[in-house]
């Protein structure tokens, strides 16, 4: 339950909570004042917020998050700790207008992050995938890259049943077979050749989760087009 009262306090707060518990018999507790809060979009209906998905700051500084990236057992770690970090620097933010104005830093975390992706600087543990398999990976209509390394890892030996986890790694190939763009972790090595303009892809989608202030793929890549030349330099390419 979210409320807003102009100069409340906490004693306030609490006291409401007391009085709801006494009259419905119901546990409640106050969680704490926000400093700011953010409420996203719903993915139903992109005019309506979403309750069950927002981050916000508290008058101590902890940070709260729920239904974001970071939060998603599937988000590769290089997404999520770029999402973290871009999380940090919004969480100094005293007011919506001070959150405004942070906003061009965290912008420049986002790009550092896609410098690193391009110029092959990731980690591959960092490129991780974990998807959950709903059902036998012959059952799949479409080729979704949880269904294609199960079906890898099946030829390999190993026992694949509905429920499980797979892990893997968005690779680089020049053919258009999608068994080739997706690589189970355990075949992978430091060798491996991911596809980085996906990983850059799934940064702009969290970056816009996280800022939905006008922010949509084709800004965020126009504000992107430096680095690219950037990365390219670093690379030799």
């Amino acid at each position: 339950m979210w409320l807003k009262k102009p100069d409340a306090t906490v004693e306030e707060y609490e006291q409401l909570c007391a009085e709801i518990q006494k009259e419905l018999d119901f546990p409640i507790s106050f969680e704490g004042r926000y400093k700011w809060i953010v409420f996203l979009t719903s993915r139903v209906d992109s005019r309506v917020p979403a309750l069950n998905r927002y981050y916000g700051v508290l008058e101590d500084g902890t940070i709260k998050v729920r239904g974001i990236d970071v939060r998603r057992r599937d988000t590769p770690g290089i997404v999520r700790r770029c999402q973290n970090e871009m999380l940090t620097v919004l969480s100094e933010a005293n007011s919506s207008r001070e959150f405004r104005l942070l906003i061009p830093r965290t912008l420049k975390v986002l790009k550092e992050y896609v410098l690193l992706l391009r110029a092959g600087r990731v980690p591959i543990e960092d490129l991780v995938i974990e998807k959950r398999l709903s059902k036998i990976p012959d059952k799949y209509t479409n080729q979704v890259p949880q269904a294609i390394v199960a079906k890898q890892l099946i030829q390999e030996g190993r026992e694949i049943h509905p429920g499980q986890h797979v892990s893997y790694i968005i690779t680089r190939s020049k053919s258009s077979i999608p068994e080739n763009r997706a690589l189970p972790v355990e075949l992978a090595d430091q060798n491996t050749s991911h596809d980085s303009e996906k990983y850059v892809e799934l940064l702009l989608s969290s970056a816009m989760n996280l800022l939905p202030f006008g922010y949509n793929l084709k800004s965020l890549m126009t504000c992107l087009e430096s680095s690219h030349s950037q990365a390219r330099l670093l690379t030799g390419a």
